[in-house]
């Protein structure tokens, strides 16, 4: 194809030629299509429109062959192919309108279908002759939809409104079956013999020959052929831009229709490794797609390493991942997210609810599939957390990722191996007011600081005094609650912002929750205490692993307890990201905290 070569071009060939091909299997659809889905009022009025020559919309097919897209096809639904059918075309937009018109009007069955509730039906569709010929009737009211006993019942089936069951019924009453209009010749022999003495039912007859059926066999559809030519890449984005469903194609339906073209079912394989990398909670987050791109990352890495080409994972470089390079590496990579589980848990992340990025786990398990053995060295764990934490307090992989993978791969190797910090490390900035404005689990930040409050001491249950860690493993009810609750802040006057954020917030078991109902701390903790036979230095201990000062807690002292928690939990952040907080004493930080965040 020259630089100038149309992609494309145009057709109009005739209705019932085209599903005539589809029942042939010359047309069918790729295997990424999904499955066919219109109700019967869709139906009813797609052969209204066709009966009144009325465009229904062009049809957008791929040929099939040459050195372009290659994707597993499967027949339209409804065909029946008694052999292997190489498809000369696909349907890339226009499934429904032609499956409907197929089913409807050529495959002879009843129409598998739903009510605009979503009930399951089979119908057969007819058109009462009278009505199509009077101009005053809506074409709708004449296209009518029969069960597939070809009756319209009422009163819970037991009163028989229409019954077309045998064809002298369907000429008593004027019905004529869609499914004659390529080939009326039986039905119009059975109409002519029953009324030939009848000169205005012939008449009648004729004229819905001429004005009706003629258009069905004379109709039109406009094409458009993608040329056999055309890239995979092409094909996607043409696909999604035409489609009428609106619905995106995921990577994985892409590629598993065309590894399927290989006899690979990649749908199998994928369905294997996430019952395998599912038995870890933390990697519930992991779907089939961010797997492909995992792969395609690690095979350019390996490919910029022989050759010196970019790395990269974007859409269209996972569209042209070979089955060769999947079957190289997606075992790497699934035993690289398995050691990112690891990783994950020794760094207290123990489900993908508090995995403040699963996005992130894409490189890091590329990371740890190139790292190998050397994964299990120490210095090795540290480097690959403080990239992590960077990452989640930064807030660097919250948008489009794909470039951020590319050079982390490389860059975070490098580093492990000796070289300077990547550029993930170096970007990572966190602001001591973003404390403030972290209320609640969207913020991958709010996830990743819940997650550092159980590191350490482990953020101790104030009733039981046990580990977040522990009550998480007994499958407790935690979440994250308030420290002082919410009523007692409003008693006092303390805004919204201030008393929802982050520092106010703690994870805690149910059971203690409702205990510390909307009561003073002061008052809580002396209700814990006396009624639960804890010590009052025993609860201290508890308070300090939450970083919380017991002082300031007792004392029901507010701004002190949230200056004082701020500057510890800016110290978590530091400490896991290996880069200091600036802006501590700043304007800004001394306003919104009534003072500077500096440990005296």
């Amino acid at each position: 194809m020259s630089a100038y070569s149309s992609t494309f071009r145009s057709g109009e060939p005739s209705l019932p030629d085209l599903l005539r091909n589809i029942n042939l299997g010359k047309i069918q659809l790729p295997d990424f299509q999904r499955g066919w889905v219109w109700d019967d009022d869709h139906i009813r009025s797609l052969i209204a429109s066709v009966s009144l020559a009325y465009p229904i919309g062009a049809v957008m097919l791929l040929q099939t062959g040459g050195d372009g897209a290659h994707f597993m096809p499967r027949p339209v639904e409804g065909v029946v192919l008694n052999n292997a059918q190489a498809p000369e075309l696909l349907i890339l937009d226009g499934q429904q309108r032609m499956t409907s018109l197929y089913l409807a009007l050529l495959s002879g069955m009843p129409v598998p279908t739903k009510t605009e509730k979503g009930q399951r039906i089979d119908r057969f569709y007819y058109l009462d002759i009278k009505r199509c010929l009077n101009p005053e009737e809506d074409r709708l009211d004449a296209v009518i939809s029969l069960s597939s006993d070809r009756k319209i019942t009422s009163d819970f089936g037991r009163k028989v409104e229409l019954d077309v069951g045998i064809p002298e019924k369907e000429y008593e009453l004027d019905m004529f079956p869609v499914a004659s209009v390529f080939d009326p010749a039986a039905w119009r022999r059975g109409y002519q013999k029953k009324y030939r003495h009848d000169d205005a039912k012939l008449d009648m007859f004729d004229a819905f020959d001429s004005q009706i059926i003629e258009r069905f066999q004379q109709y039109r559809v406009p094409t458009i052929e993608l040329l056999r030519e055309t890239p995979k890449e092409a094909v996607c984005q043409v696909f999604e831009k035409v489609n009428t469903g609106g619905v995106t194609l995921t990577v994985f339906e892409l590629m598993t229709a065309t590894f399927a073209a290989d006899n690979f079912n990649l749908r199998l394989d994928w369905e294997r490794r996430e019952d395998a990398l599912h038995v870890y909670q933390v990697l519930h987050g992991i779907d089939a797609t961010a797997l492909l791109t995992a792969v395609t990352l690690l095979s350019s890495y390996k490919r910029n390493q022989q050759t010196g080409s970019p790395v990269s994972c974007k859409r269209k470089d996972v569209l042209k991942l070979r089955l060769e390079d999947y079957n190289c590496y997606a075992n790497q990579i699934q035993t690289g997210l398995v050691r990112a589980a690891k990783l994950l848990t020794r760094e207290k992340v123990f489900d993908s609810k508090s995995l403040p990025y699963t996005t992130q786990q894409v490189p890091l398990s590329a990371m740890c599939a190139v790292l190998g053995d050397r994964f299990e060295e120490e210095p090795v764990k540290q480097k690959l957390a403080r990239w992590f934490w960077c990452g989640v307090f930064g807030e660097l992989y919250g948008g489009a990722n794909e470039s951020r993978f590319a050079f982390d791969l490389p860059e975070v190797l490098a580093w492990i191996n000796g070289g300077e910090e990547p550029r993930t490390i170096k970007d990572a900035s966190f602001s001591p007011t973003r404390l403030l404005s972290l209320q609640t689990r969207n913020s991958a930040a709010y996830k990743g600081l819940m997650v550092l409050l159980t590191k350490g001491e482990g953020s101790r249950d104030f009733l039981s005094g046990d580990t977040i860690e522990l009550n998480t493993y007994f499958d407790e009810a935690v979440d994250i609650h308030h420290i002082f609750p919410r009523s007692f802040c409003e008693a006092l006057g303390i805004n919204g912002q201030l008393m929802n954020c982050s520092v106010n917030k703690a994870p805690l078991t149910a059971r203690t929750n409702r205990i510390i109902g909307g009561n003073a701390p002061s008052v809580y903790l002396s209700s814990l205490e006396r009624n639960h036979n804890i010590a009052c230095e025993k609860m201290d201990e508890i308070l300090r692993s939450h970083q919380i000062s017991p002082v300031f807690l007792r004392a029901d002292d507010f701004p002190s307890f949230l200056r004082n928690r701020a500057t510890q939990l800016l110290d978590l952040i530091e400490g896991a990201t290996g880069k200091a907080v600036p802006g501590r004493d700043s304007e800004e930080t001394v306003t919104a905290f009534g003072g500077p965040l500096i440990a005296q």
